[in-house]
């Protein structure tokens, strides 16, 4: 029976619980956008850029990305995190507001036992990358007629970006006020009013511009942590893959105190962690 807390009937998951469920969450997430679905095949893995397959599949990866670079949703009624994972810091880099902070805390204090020296390089370039606050000249915003050189973090930019492909302009107060905020402390104040006539051109600038520009960079940096937590993985696949005769194979799952929810994510990681992605050398790396 899972555990439950005394006030609640929600049950309560154990930390190796909390690192399955990130690892699973994190490699779903990655597989849904690092594919040859969303990216043409490549005639070669060495010195090559990625291309949409199409004009959609560039806005759904961005919608996707927008996604992996927040923390779990809360319940709106308890106020709490699913799984009982524990909430990301109010304070800290933009990064800390992402699945990587949880990526990092597993390669502080790992669970499995597996070697995190590749996870915990993969997690920091890119949040490095993420958090480094670029400059983008000449931004042209002709709604309003706003000529501005935009100065922000990767991080924020590609968000606004992506929740601008996935939602209508009446739920885009927040992001419309940080479009304000950005121009303001890039020399260029706005008000609300103007900041939403500006999203067309907002859009157009850092979504087929920007984003498409970097896409191939954040590409391999996604793929670059799915591999890491392949490689972290190897050791507890080894301990607990069992090949039998006939073909026939059986993975062992470990026992758990907490709820049996967290089973299936430990076996659907531990048989991922069989199939290797091809790993991927882009010809550009944006800094």
């Amino acid at each position: 029976m899972p555990k439950s807390s005394a006030s609640t009937d929600h049950p309560i998951f154990t930390s190796i619980e909390h690192e399955i469920i990130i690892l699973y969450a994190v490699w779903d997430m990655i597989g849904e956008m690092a594919n040859f679905d969303m990216f043409e095949k490549l005639a070669s893995l060495e010195n090559t850029n990625l291309m949409f397959s199409t004009s959609t599949h560039t806005r759904l990866f961005n919608v996707l990305l927008v996604d992996f670079l927040s923390s779990p949703q809360k319940d709106r009624s308890r106020g709490a995190l699913p799984f009982g994972l524990p909430p990301t810091p109010k304070s800290g880099r933009p990064s800390d507001n992402t699945y990587l902070y949880y990526l990092r805390e597993i390669c502080k204090s790992p669970r499995f036992g597996g070697d995190t020296g590749q996870l915990f390089s993969a997690v920091k370039s890119f949040c490095d990358w993420l958090d480094t606050e670029c400059l983008v000249e000449k931004v042209w915003l002709a709604e309003i007629s706003v000529s501005v050189n935009v100065r922000a973090s990767r991080l924020s930019l590609l968000k606004i970006c992506g929740n601008i492909g996935k939602h209508n302009f009446s739920r885009l107060e927040a992001n419309v006020g940080e479009i304000a905020r950005i121009l303001a402390s890039s020399g260029a104040p706005i008000d609300e009013q103007q900041a939403f006539l500006a999203l067309p051109s907002f859009y157009e600038w850092f979504h087929r511009n920007f984003f498409v520009y970097h896409s191939s960079t954040i590409a391999e940096f996604l793929n670059n942590l799915r591999w890491a937590i392949f490689r972290y993985l190897q050791q507890e696949f080894s301990r607990s893959y069992i090949n039998r005769p006939a073909g026939r194979t059986r993975i062992t799952v470990p026992p758990f105190s907490g709820p049996s929810t967290s089973m299936e994510p430990q076996r659907s990681l531990q048989s991922s962690s069989r199939r290797p992605v091809p790993r991927f050398r882009w010809y550009t790396r944006s800094r």
